[in-house]
């Protein structure tokens, strides 16, 4: 069973795709159209049940019906010190983002990318210690938490890669074994049409070949499948 995660979301197709999105990701989401049944005593119902994980990370729309988002947060994080909140909100004012904060372990302002999001919920439940450090073995890499730290086995160094460097292998991972286009990856990366004769994505590649291949001219990691596109194995 994957991490539990408790989501209060009134917007019903924002809340619809959020927890598509995040079962997709292994997550289990119990999502809640308000805040009540956490209101009264939130250590009951984020606590295991039969047939029912614990909770391991709250995730909280700021504008809600009844109780507001800061005020449930506050009782959750006095019930619960333990547990992870993340605050999700429209408003982007520093006075909402500080108020959220005093309580809250991060803060993400709405419209977001939902491969955002879920970095930020890796993240906590890795600093709160719920999220096992198991490593993904490609070739003489140890990849932990979709290339969020990426290790050489051989030397025990970490290899650090630049923003879109790292966006590029993530989108790799969470492929891994499907054929690529340059198109698809363009597109996910840079969030903009693929214009063909582009060489941005192939500059960036060889860059990245350059820090994660034995030998980037003969390239066992990110693979060139002639004529179509990129593929890392499975």
């Amino acid at each position: 069973m994957g991490k539990r995660i408790v989501y209060v979301e009134d917007d019903r197709q924002i809340g619809g795709w959020v927890k598509e999105h995040l079962t997709g990701r292994g997550y289990e989401v119990d999502w809640l159209t308000d805040g009540g049944k956490l209101s009264v005593r939130p250590e009951e119902y984020l606590a295991a049940e039969a047939g029912r994980a614990a909770c391991d990370l709250v995730l909280l729309d700021v504008m809600l019906p009844g109780l507001d988002g800061f005020t449930l947060g506050k009782r959750i994080k006095e019930a619960r010190p333990d547990l992870p909140v993340l605050m999700l909100s429209a408003r982007t004012a520093i006075e909402d983002k500080l108020a959220g904060l005093e309580f809250a372990d991060d803060y993400l302002t709405k419209p977001f990318h939902p491969d955002e999001l879920s970095a930020r919920i890796e993240v906590l439940l890795r600093r709160f210690g719920r999220l096992e450090e198991e490593a993904l073995s490609l070739g003489h890499l140890l990849v932990y938490g979709e290339a969020e730290r990426i290790v050489d086995a051989r030397t025990g160094e970490e290899i650090r890669l630049t923003g879109k460097q790292h966006q590029i292998f993530q989108y790799f991972l969470r492929h891994r074994g499907r054929i690529l286009t340059k198109e698809q990856l363009y597109e996910a990366v840079w969030q903009e049409p693929f214009l063909d004769g582009d060489k941005t994505l192939m500059v960036h590649i060889r860059y990245l070949r350059e820090k994660l291949e034995q030998d980037p001219g003969q390239p066992e990691i990110i693979e060139t499948i002639r004529g179509i596109g990129y593929r890392v194995r499975a």
